[in-house]
């Protein structure tokens, strides 16, 4: 299995006709990922790359049929106008890729997305991929470069950053360690599917059998996964490493959610806590293979 997405989730891009949204659809066909329908206002009856254009998602409903996800590719600005609009046309899924994404409108995005029943990856994240399967968004690149460096395997990969995502899970695939999905969870203060939503995904699905988490100062998703693991929500064996050890009170660290504000969400609150519930909490990214390999052993 996987989580969130598969060869046979059907997908809709928005934003389809722009740069970002032409370059990252080549990359999501090229991978085998099931793209129905693209959405540009105005832009209706056009074609990108084989996939129909159409004015609304509504439109795109009707006429391709059920959507079970959207990825947006458009101006932060536009981005609450677009969400909204998918989540009223039944979609489930949203991957918000664009960063600067005003925090109120993430508020109402979410708002939305609770009393409908849908969920949302992003704002600012390069998107989500199941190895052999589909990838949302732009991790990899390009799609060959993706086969090469992503393989399917037992390791569930979430990230808060979209650099480390990729190379976390690269290093894993060269030591031999596919990966059953891998997620950029957002670089943002208020994302939608942070940490413990995924690990709670990890631990309900049968092809992971351990976690790795990239985690950062700022904000309190490692937290809340030591919370989980606590109340044995999640019972996986998870490796983390958090990024920021260096870092001063006050000083945003990479990403707008990486900030540390008093005494809340510091490095060295994090991986106290993390330790506490058992968590293999590593001191450089290249220890995660070897930690992996004893984990699986």
């Amino acid at each position: 299995m996987s989580i969130l997405v598969d060869e046979k989730s059907r997908v809709v891009i928005q934003g389809i006709t722009g740069r970002e949204g032409m370059a990252r659809t080549q990359l999501m066909k090229d991978y085998g990922t099931n793209v129905v329908a693209g959405v540009t206002p105005g832009r209706g009856g056009q074609d990108v790359y084989g996939v129909p254009v159409y004015d609304s998602v509504e439109e795109a409903r009707e006429k391709r049929g059920p959507i079970d996800i959207s990825v947006i590719f458009i101006p932060a600005t536009l981005v609450k106008n677009a969400a909204l609009e998918a989540i009223a046309a039944g979609v489930k899924l949203l991957v918000i890729v664009p960063d600067r994404v005003p925090i109120y409108d993430v508020l109402e995005i979410a708002r939305a997305a609770r009393e409908t029943g849908a969920r949302f990856v992003g704002p600012n994240t390069l998107g989500l991929l199941s190895p052999g399967k589909a990838v949302l968004g732009m991790i990899g690149g390009r799609a060959q470069r993706a086969r090469e460096w992503f393989k399917p395997g037992v390791l569930g990969v979430s990230s808060r950053s979209g650099g480390m995502t990729s190379a976390i899970s690269y290093y894993l695939t060269r030591a031999g360690f596919g990966q059953s999905t891998i997620v950029h969870v957002g670089g943002d203060a208020v994302v939608g599917l942070s940490h413990p939503e995924i690990m709670e995904l990890f631990e309900r699905d049968d092809q992971t059998r351990a976690a790795v988490m990239f985690g950062e100062i700022g904000t309190t998703q490692e937290e809340r996964v030591a919370d989980l693991i606590a109340a044995g929500k999640f019972t996986k064996p998870l490796i983390a490493y958090i990024g920021g050890k260096a870092a001063k009170s006050g000083t945003r660290f990479s990403h707008a959610g990486a900030i540390v504000e008093g005494g809340r969400g510091s490095y060295a609150g994090k991986v106290a806590r993390l330790r506490d519930v058992g968590v293999h909490v590593v001191e450089a990214i290249a220890d995660i293979p070897a930690k992996a390999a004893e984990i699986l052993k």
